[in-house]
């Protein structure tokens, strides 16, 4: 009997996994002592960042979803748009 996969729910709840398969993350410092901070940092702070891929490669394979691979997606659409202006050319 093979063993089941059990993901890490703590990166899974750190984690958020977009469409394509990039990992958004949360800012950090943003706990308390905020006012001291200047307004358009506190804005910045507040919107999620995408992870470096290097590292949400890893954290993919240890929530469960390894098979998304944003640059490959990303290839994909570049290639299909590619097609797409091939064949307007075309007519």
């Amino acid at each position: 009997m093979a063993y089941k996969f059990k993901p890490n729910k703590s990166v899974a709840k750190r984690f958020k996994v977009s469409k394509t398969g990039k990992l958004k993350r949360h800012h950090s410092n943003t706990s308390h002592l905020m006012s001291a901070r200047p307004a358009n940092k506190r804005r910045k702070l507040r919107k999620p960042e995408v992870a470096f891929e290097g590292i949400a490669r890893n954290y993919r394979k240890l929530i469960g979803k390894s098979k998304l691979n944003p640059i490959k997606i990303e290839h994909e659409a570049k290639v299909e748009q590619a097609q797409k202006a091939k064949a307007e050319a075309a007519k």
